[in-house]
């Protein structure tokens, strides 16, 4: 709901907001440069009657003299019956040039305004600052969810680059776009009468000017008492008439004066409404005040890019889902269907299920598991299909789930279908999680947790005939995995590890395969080190995936591969003649990445766990302390990356390099390396260090081990230096 909240508004009113906020930076910075070309006179060095006399001394007939609020001074002034003005030096009085109003930024002023519409355009204009004040607001409650609560509000987020660029944009312009926002609301409000704006004030009665001789504008004395900095506008008499006076409006209200006494007739002071509508101009506009037109300016230039960033986000994650048919509002459906997903192969199987009970005449809503509702209205049945990620955690799409399933109210009769690979220790362990949490909290369950192992179509196909008949209906469920789009690469390095050890390991590299005709040539599609690449092996249906040590600007892509006894996908790769071609497919990997800035890191890896490792220091370029422990076997055999660690010590981008092989005397693992540095650790950690760890379960779960008992004597554990993306995994 509150991803909703905050997409809708900026899809339909983005070009609106786009407009809005260009036409407003432009603005603000026009107001930054009249300020900084004009002279500001200190207080007590200038008074409004030495300005006027200096100019009436040259201009017999003047109409008015303004100040605007950037500190400029105009004087309006008829000659030969003709209206003239001109830009004047508040310190002389002396005039600076003619007075020329920009037809481009008064054009640009009714755009912002109006759109150049009337009030239609003024109707449109308040609209999109209504909207800005929802997106700002649902924006920053989103961004507090994604980072871990409002007091993790400041931490560096992750994610691919539109994610990464709309968050932190974001950050940085909440408050200057909010405060646009808002106040564009209230004046928007006040220009149609909704609010007051005080400018309807009633005038004191005028008490009737002596009528005698004019004096010099220098000589009175009610102008003498007014500093320059507090003018608004001064009108001076008409013509030859002495019955009229000057109007002297400053900040605290119009006065009028006696042209042959100088005394002040009388006064009517500015009402509450209306300083209450100057500040909310000023704020809105940051005339006067150059470094909150500053901060307006900057954090309108931030509006398109946001808007830009936030429909690439949109899309993608739209693209990313299969395309259901009859999938009804959650409030009508007798039938939800909930999907955990982190590759989004658990949505083509909902996708199947879904179109099997809608022809079976069942209203059917299918949604993340992250936008599980408090209650649905008419729904008789709860289906839950999630895959796990990591060592039994949440994918993607379900990180919420658990969080609100304790707020929701209605309780439904429910099946857990779990999705993963038998080969992990964790199998299937986010499943399991959710049903005991849903048998918790009361939901009955139609049939027992069911578990597929690597996507078998079969066993899903039982698991439907099993809810079918728990539905009492025949549900048969036929499903074909949608192949992934790839790209071919060919084979063009190769370095070979493992011999001694018996553990054949490769370091491949690959570049994009060509139909040898200049218009054919393909690039390598955009990815970092630690994004992870899928490779289909000729006869298999189900992706192979590897962590990429290198990153697309490198030219190559490049992984680690160990033969595994019986691997479809390892064994083809170690084949692979030199030119040899492979399809491939990236996924982005934006959780495993070191944090910006220049803290410490921590990489931490066994066997083929060193590829995205060696690719972070190798792209280390601003010399970060990067600190990296690695075991292998044997370091005559497998010593991955052996010349290349070397070099970036050298270098600086690796600060220290620490090895651990278990095949030699006297060896031991990595995480006795970690034991035995456990001050020095301590020590990194307490200044920011980030801990990165790749490779094999049971390493990582040592690792674990030992970290833990690390941190202990710094009052912290593992899981509050995961909570703070601290401590980051990608284990296999």
């Amino acid at each position: 709901m509150l991803r909703r909240t905050h997409s809708l508004p900026g899809l339909f009113a983005a070009l609106l907001i786009a407009a809005l906020a260009l036409t407003g930076a432009f603005l603000a910075f026009a107001s930054i440069t009249e300020r900084m070309g004009a002279t500001i006179p200190a207080a007590g060095e200038a008074t409004v009657a030495a300005l006027a006399e200096a100019v009436a001394t040259r201009h017999p007939e003047v109409e008015r003299i303004v100040r605007t609020a950037s500190g400029s001074v105009i004087a309006y002034y008829f000659e030969a019956d003709l209206p003239g003005a001109e830009m004047v030096d508040p310190m002389t009085g002396q005039a600076m040039g003619p007075h020329e109003p920009s037809d481009l930024t008064r054009t640009i002023t009714n755009l912002h305004r109006s759109f150049l519409l009337g009030d239609a355009g003024r109707v449109a204009a308040g609209l999109g600052a209504a909207a800005m004040v929802v997106l700002c607001i649902s924006g920053a409650m989103l961004l507090a969810v994604r980072l871990g609560g409002w007091a993790a509000i400041l931490r560096a987020s992750r994610g691919t680059l539109s994610q990464r660029l709309h968050c932190e944009l974001g950050r940085f312009a909440l408050i200057g776009l909010m405060l646009s926002a808002l106040t564009g609301c209230w004046m928007s409000l006040a220009t149609f009468g909704v609010l007051p704006d005080g400018a309807a004030v009633e005038v004191a009665p005028l008490v009737q000017p002596s009528g005698a001789a004019r004096l010099p504008p220098g000589h009175l004395a009610a102008l003498q008492a007014v500093d320059l900095s507090a003018l608004r506008e001064l009108t001076f008499p008409y013509g030859d008439d002495l019955t009229d006076s000057y109007a002297l409006t400053t900040a605290r209200g119009l006065a009028h004066v006696d042209a042959a006494t100088g005394q002040i007739l009388d006064f009517t002071p500015n009402s509450r409404a209306r300083q209450v509508h100057e500040t909310i101009v000023m704020l809105h506009t940051g005339r006067g005040v150059w470094p909150l037109a500053l901060l307006l300016g900057l954090a309108a230039l931030a509006a398109p890019v946001l808007a830009g960033a936030g429909g690439v986000i949109w899309w993608r994650r739209r693209a990313a889902l299969p395309k259901l048919r009859q999938n009804v509002g959650a409030q009508a459906a007798d039938t939800i269907i909930l999907v955990g997903s982190e590759g989004h192969a658990s949505w083509g199987f909902a996708a199947t299920l879904h179109a099997g009970l809608s022809r079976a005449g069942h209203r059917v809503h299918t949604a993340p598991m992250n936008s599980l509702a408090p209650r649905y209205a008419q729904a008789e049945r709860l289906l839950v299909l999630t895959s796990t990620y990591g060592d039994g955690d949440a994918p993607a799409s379900a990180k919420l789930f658990l969080q609100r399933l304790e707020a929701s109210a209605g309780v439904l009769p429910v099946a857990v279908l779990g999705f993963g690979d038998r080969s992990f220790p964790s199998f299937c362990g986010f499943a399991e999680k959710v049903a005991a949490a849903l048998g918790a909290k009361g939901f009955p369950m139609l049939l027992d947790t069911w578990l597929i192992d690597r996507q078998s179509a079969q066993r899903f196909a039982a698991w439907g005939e099993a809810i079918g008949r728990a539905m009492g209906i025949s549900l048969e469920l036929s499903h074909v995995a949608a192949r992934p789009k790839t790209i071919a690469l060919a084979l063009s390095g190769r370095v070979e590890y493992g011999a001694e050890s018996q553990t054949p390991t490769a370091i491949l590299s690959f570049v994009p395969a060509d139909g040898g005709r200049l218009w054919q040539r393909r690039r390598l599609p955009r990815f970092e080190a630690g994004d992870l690449v899928g490779i289909l092996a000729p006869g298999g249906n189900l992706p192979r995936f590897y962590s990429l040590a290198s990153a697309s600007k490198d030219g190559v892509l490049e992984i680690c591969v160990r033969k595994q006894p019986g691997g479809l996908c390892s064994g083809f790769l170690h084949e692979l003649a030199p030119g040899g071609r492979v399809q491939a497919f990236i996924r982005p990997n934006p959780g495993f990445r070191p944090l910006r800035g220049k803290a410490p890191v921590i990489l931490i890896g066994a066997g083929t766990g060193i590829g995205p490792l060696a690719g972070f220091i190798r792209h280390n370029i601003a010399r970060r302390p990067m600190h990296l422990y690695w075991g292998g076997r044997h370091p005559g055999s497998d010593f991955l990356y052996e010349p290349e660690l070397a070099a970036y010590v050298g270098d600086g981008r690796l600060t220290q390099l620490n090895t651990a092989f278990s095949r030699v005397p006297g060896g031991g693992y990595v995480q006795d390396r970690l034991t035995k540095d456990a001050a020095m650790l301590r020590s990194l950690i307490r200044h920011g260090a980030q801990v990165l760890v790749c490779g094999g379960r049971d390493m990582a779960g040592g690792v674990a081990c030992a970290f833990d008992a690390i941190l202990q004597p710094l009052g912290c554990d593992l899981a509050s230096l995961k909570s703070e993306g601290r401590y980051l995994e990608d284990v296999y």
